[in-house]
């Protein structure tokens, strides 16, 4: 995140924010989880679930250009962005 965009990511990237409500228009979707690292400034890690690894793959296939468009919106918060994981919820709903 870049320092100083605080407020606006979390805005932007939390459980009320710009993909929470893109991802609602799926019913497959089941909500985001935004973490702030407290060792790391400026670090956070989102947590999106969906019903199953392949409806997420499904949402963003059938929205490839919306998901483009505000990934590029997007950017200007973000100093670097990583995927650290894609998996499903063990032992129940996620």
């Amino acid at each position: 995140m870049k320092p100083g965009r605080e407020a606006e990511f979390e805005r932007v990237y939390g459980p009320k924010g710009e993909w929470a409500a893109f991802f609602a228009t799926d019913s497959k979707y089941r909500g985001t989880v935004l973490v702030r690292d407290a060792a790391r400034a400026g670090s956070y890690v989102t947590i999106d679930t969906w019903t199953s690894r392949e409806a997420y793959e499904t949402f963003r296939a059938w929205n490839r250009a919306a998901y483009a468009a505000l990934d590029r919106r997007c950017e200007e918060l973000t100093v670097e962005e990583t995927a650290i994981a894609a998996g499903e919820s063990v032992g129940g709903e996620p």
